[in-house]
């Protein structure tokens, strides 16, 4: 059995880190490099890093960072925000990277998944959806929140698995920053769609939500951001916390 994984997740614009509400409401929360080494000495399983800047969509913006948190940081690294060619997905890997993370680009050009997965293997590849409920329905969104794709969720799940995606990762745009909680019927519906490793993200304000996340759903991995900006928390922390409930985490 796959061990579940604590990811503190970073929000790159203008190479400082922030932490955002519902996908807005940027709020410099401090510098990237040092926290990344803090992660990494408080046993994060693994770092999320991602370009947010709207403006500056470019992949290359992400290199300069990426390069100086790697040198300090032993942990698995998740990189991505702009990638939209092999090229910026080698530079990405080349750079400290262990995973690409791709959102936008998935819509447009599925099989630039498998091109990536048969390069870099799909282990490699995370696909990231960034999902709002309107009218009852979830509806996904790109470019930061800010393009709605017409594709069912569901739809977008299995073409991403059929073209060999490794991992998906699901971003509630509804609970993000507000640390009231994840979204419940996003992670049933999710999780009950699909057979490749999920992480899930959005609304995580305490320690209960983690577990039960774990605890209702096939979920590989919970990644925070408010969670970690805004408390004293770590995931050395978390996991000994959820240790007391028989969760099968990797332990410090």
């Amino acid at each position: 059995m796959l061990k579940k994984r604590i990811i503190p997740l970073l929000l790159l614009m203008n190479d400082r880190l922030v932490k955002t509400v519902n996908f807005e409401k940027f709020k410099d929360v401090g510098n990237p490099i040092s926290t990344a080494k803090i992660f990494n000495d408080s046993d994060a399983d693994e770092l999320i890093l991602l370009n947010i800047n709207r403006d500056k969509r470019a992949s290359s913006t992400l290199i300069p960072v990426l390069k100086k948190i790697s040198e300090e940081c032993f942990v698995p690294i998740a990189a991505g925000g702009g990638i939209n060619s092999i090229e910026n997905a080698t530079d990405i890997i080349k750079s400290g990277a262990d995973k690409v993370v791709l959102n936008s680009i998935c819509y447009d050009n599925y099989n630039f998944i498998k091109s990536l997965a048969n390069k870099f293997g799909k282990q490699a590849v995370v696909a990231s959806i960034d999902v709002r409920k309107i009218d009852k329905k979830f509806c996904l969104f790109s470019n930061c929140g800010t393009i709605l794709n017409k594709i069912p969720l569901e739809e977008h799940i299995q073409n991403l698995i059929k073209n060999d995606v490794g991992e998906i990762m699901i971003n509630s745009i509804d609970c993000e920053g507000t640390m009231q909680g994840p979204d419940h019927d996003l992670i049933k519906q999710v999780s009950n769609s699909c057979n490749v490793p999920l992480i899930y993200s959005g609304g995580i304000g305490n320690y209960d939500h983690i577990k039960d996340i774990f605890q209702m759903a096939n979920i590989s991995a919970v990644a925070c951001g408010s969670l970690f900006n805004f408390t004293d928390s770590n995931p050395i922390r978390i996991k000994s916390y959820l240790k007391s409930y028989n969760i099968n985490l990797r332990l410090f």
